[in-house]
């Protein structure tokens, strides 16, 4: 997979580059994470990290993005935020093939960017920090194949057409394939609404209980409201595989609906990328808009993976502890 390739031979590269992170700042320097969705929690612990990365770099930093899911008005925002004339931009692409030209003409008018939790990998972008998220659906895949003892029908949940859930679905199905049993009977558009996915599983179980046996999230959003669903028709044989750490994901998993969850690690991804785009902004690439990705004496890694945590029932109680202790002060 692309997102594995490069990594490893960008890692001694990229220790290099944050040792590096440090000399004078002027006053003006700030850098910007756009995104869609902003206020969801998973926005809001990569805004932690964000933050704790310019505190310890004495340098500025701003989320951007509108607070509802809209890859339009995030292409706005992008947009305002390259007038701005940034550091340097991080950003998720809820649509990459739309924000594809805005990357190209930022990195074209000498400004950083660098793709995080979403790729452009078409764009300019310097590179990507995030999850192998084909590798995270195959986490997620054989959890599900396992608990189901290789037989079931699932039901997904995402947002198809954005790159890195398209991906998560890819890799599930791959190990769904080495189980003849095991069917996806649906995807489901949630659109970027909790409720969408609320109403369609609820409208799903009255009609056919027996349609799924497994509900897969390949987004943060959906599964508590999925959980909330089973919960109420006392559907407790139903398994339930979520995607990252929203609050209401969790205390689902503390009462034993959802099962468990693939959780990213979007602090990392922010902290780090405001550290990279400090470092390129300090030590400029001799140009922007080479082809860094396939040179291969690059100043800078394709891509960087930070990996995901399955979080469990047995796991949840540490993790929320170390969460609140990571995020506190942001």
């Amino acid at each position: 997979m692309r997102l594995s390739t490069g990594c490893c031979a960008g890692i001694s590269g990229l220790l290099v580059m944050l040792a590096g992170c440090g000399g004078a700042h002027s006053p003006d320097e700030k850098y910007y994470l756009v995104s869609a969705n902003i206020k969801v929690p998973y926005w809001q612990t990569a805004a932690a990290g964000m933050t704790r990365a310019a505190t310890e770099l004495g340098v500025k930093a701003e989320m951007a993005g509108p607070d509802s899911y809209d890859p339009k008005a995030e292409k706005e925002e992008f947009q305002r935020v390259v007038k701005l004339k940034p550091s340097g931009i991080l950003v998720s692409p809820a649509d990459a093939a739309l924000l594809t030209p805005d990357i190209d003409a930022a990195v074209d008018a000498g400004i950083p960017v660098i793709t995080m939790d979403s790729d452009a990998e078409l764009s300019k972008r310097l590179t990507f920090i995030g999850t192998n998220n084909y590798e995270a659906g195959q986490i997620g895949g054989r959890l599900a194949a396992k608990l189901l003892d290789g037989k079931g029908n699932v039901v997904m949940y995402s947002m198809p057409g954005q790159a890195n859930l398209d991906e998560r679905q890819h890799g599930y199905e791959a190990v769904f394939q080495a189980h003849p049993g095991m069917k996806v009977a649906d995807v489901v558009n949630i659109q970027g609404q909790p409720q969408v996915a609320f109403d369609t599983t609820a409208a799903m179980l009255q009609k056919d209980p027996k349609k799924a046996d497994a509900f897969v999230c390949l987004e943060a959003i959906a599964c508590k409201e999925i959980a909330e669903v089973v919960n109420r028709a006392n559907l407790h044989d139903k398994l339930i595989v979520a995607m990252d750490t929203d609050q209401g994901t969790l205390e689902w998993i503390q009462k034993g609906v959802i099962a468990a969850t693939v959780a990213q690690k979007p602090y990392t991804m922010a902290f780090m990328g405001v550290k990279m785009l400090d470092d390129l902004h300090h030590h400029p690439l001799s140009k922007l808009s080479a082809n860094w990705a396939e040179d291969p004496f690059a100043h800078i890694p394709r891509s960087v993976d930070t990996g995901v945590t399955m979080i469990d029932k047995s796991t949840v109680d540490v993790y929320m502890k170390a969460r609140d202790s990571a995020t506190a002060g942001k």
